[in-house]
């Protein structure tokens, strides 16, 4: 496969950039799914993930509703390690969790299902760009009394203000959107 950040960085330079009410919006099959989302990309996520998380020490992969899905699915696949979906649907489990995030673009109410206090989890996602679902996803997970190892994401951007962060974030690779075009750093 070679260097997983090479694959996941020539995968990104030229992926459209749309203006959403004023917000610069990257689309890739990373963040979005469409145009597409090549196996070679989701194969380099999973690794490069795997090299920077010691996923021995967690129970479970936390991945918020959509993006994280697919990457958590991968890591999943590769290290066995079983995830969590946070939902943006309520399904009135007992112990159902429900917490509101704003994002640059739009705004809409999580639920997290199936953890427990002291249960170690990694929190995967695509993109780090406004902060607000790694804010609401940990509020969260704080309220349930789990054990938080790390945060990872695929992508963050670094000229978007993220606002104060609960956690330290890790990234597989920082981007900004400069002139229309999305620069990898």
């Amino acid at each position: 496969m070679g260097n997983p950040l090479e694959v996941i960085e020539r995968s990104i330079r030229d992926a459209p950039v749309v203006d959403r009410d004023g917000y610069e919006y990257f689309v890739h099959g990373i963040t979005d799914g469409i145009p597409r989302v090549e196996p070679s990309v989701v194969r380099a996520i999973a690794a490069g993930i795997a090299d920077e998380v010691d996923l021995e020490a967690v129970d479970y992969l936390v991945a918020p509703e959509a993006m994280g899905i697919h990457h958590a699915t991968a890591l999943s696949l590769e290290t066995d390690v079983p995830f969590v979906v946070v939902r943006k649907r309520s399904y009135g489990f007992p112990d159902e969790v429900a917490v509101h995030q704003e994002t640059a673009y739009g705004e809409s109410d999580l639920h997290v299902n199936g953890l427990e206090a002291d249960d170690r989890v990694v929190l995967v996602d695509d993109v780090l760009s406004s902060g607000s679902t790694i804010r609401a996803v940990c509020a969260g997970l704080e309220e349930i009394g789990v054990d938080l190892v790390d945060v990872i994401v695929v992508l963050r951007r670094v000229d978007t203000d993220h606002g104060e962060l609960p956690v330290d974030v890790r990234s597989l690779l920082d981007v900004r959107v400069e002139d229309g075009r999305v620069v990898v750093l």
